[in-house]
């Protein structure tokens, strides 16, 4: 049985890095690549000719965001990934989990309500729009701690262990929107915790980490679950072509065993922003106090000043 519901998986090699890597676009991912880093050039190339300053390190990051999907998505990584459940794994933890920090440190919101004209008086345009949607009840629902720990937590056992994984692998337009689904659980997971860009959610920097740690423990029992198991758990993945030359339930160990590790890289990652973040907010709070206590300090040497006008006034 074909799973890739495209007919370009049955004759696979064995997986080397190298075959991995080769050129394989999937039109959607491809057209959704060019798309997201030709509007975010048109943001940066606006604000600079505008004499407004951005961040290249914001750039960097969501360049490296964009190209690390395409990486997944644009290479005969995706054609792999439909029946090694090993090379599948690595394209789900990237895309929800390596993929969203990068592409929020990029702040794309922020850019985009900087880059975009302003409507005009009674008027919406693309900006009030987006204004409109960060401060919906909508927007507020889905970035909020009670609705996206589950959901992340959900994205892998409510995916896997129940038939849901194996029907939306049957077509690719499923495929397709099983990815997508991973790229946005991730980033709405991750904005509230280390995102650059405004939200409705913005709790203090030790809860945001209360929250990081709260879904990774369950993502480690994932991995572990799928290497502890003795039976093939997917069906899709059951049955690897022969040419591969792989075995269904080391490829599954293996699987688990990506899983686990990946609970860890971008939880060091989004601490590490998180901490340089904390720091940056104490810099900016120390030098709006330095400059509120110089200014208070003017007012009372005019003050001083005035007082001692005055006594001169009278000696005279």
């Amino acid at each position: 049985m074909d799973h890739s519901g495209h007919g370009m998986t049955m004759d696979l090699p064995p997986f080397t890095l190298g075959r991995g890597l080769a050129w394989s676009a999937d039109p959607f991912f491809l057209i959704a690549c060019l798309l997201g880093l030709a509007l975010y050039g048109w943001g940066v190339v606006r604000l600079v000719r505008r004499g407004d300053k951005w961040p290249v390190g914001r750039t960097v990051a969501f360049v490296a965001g964009v190209l690390s999907v395409a990486l997944m998505m644009c290479t005969k990584l995706n054609d792999y990934g439909m029946v090694m459940f090993s090379v599948h794994m690595v394209q789900h933890m990237v895309i929800s989990m390596v993929s969203p920090i990068l592409l929020l440190l990029g702040a794309p919101i922020t850019l985009a309500l900087r880059a975009l004209p302003p409507a005009g008086r009674g008027r919406k345009g693309p900006r009030e729009v987006l204004l409109m949607l960060l401060h919906s009840r909508y927007m507020r629902i889905i970035t909020h701690p009670a609705f996206t720990i589950p959901l992340f937590i959900a994205s892998l056992y409510a995916l896997y262990f129940t038939p849901l994984f194996d029907t939306l692998m049957g077509s690719q337009a499923g495929h397709i929107g099983m990815m997508v689904h991973f790229l946005a659980v991730g980033l709405v997971f991750f904005w509230p915790i280390m995102g650059v860009d405004p939200g409705p959610h913005r709790p203090g920097y030790l809860m945001r980490m209360l929250e990081l740690f709260a879904g990774m423990p369950f993502h480690a029992f994932f991995g572990i679950a799928l290497m502890m198991a003795s039976s093939p758990m997917v069906e899709t993945f059951e049955n690897p072509p022969a040419s591969l030359g792989i075995d269904a339930l080391s490829d599954q160990n293996a699987a688990g065993g990506i899983a686990w590790a990946f609970s860890e890289v971008p939880s060091v990652l989004v601490l590490l922003a998180l901490l340089f973040q904390w720091y940056a907010s104490e810099e900016r709070q120390a030098r709006r106090s330095d400059r509120a206590a110089e200014r208070d300090g003017d007012k009372e040497l005019a003050a001083y000043n005035a007082y001692l006008a005055s006594l001169n006034t009278r000696g005279g």
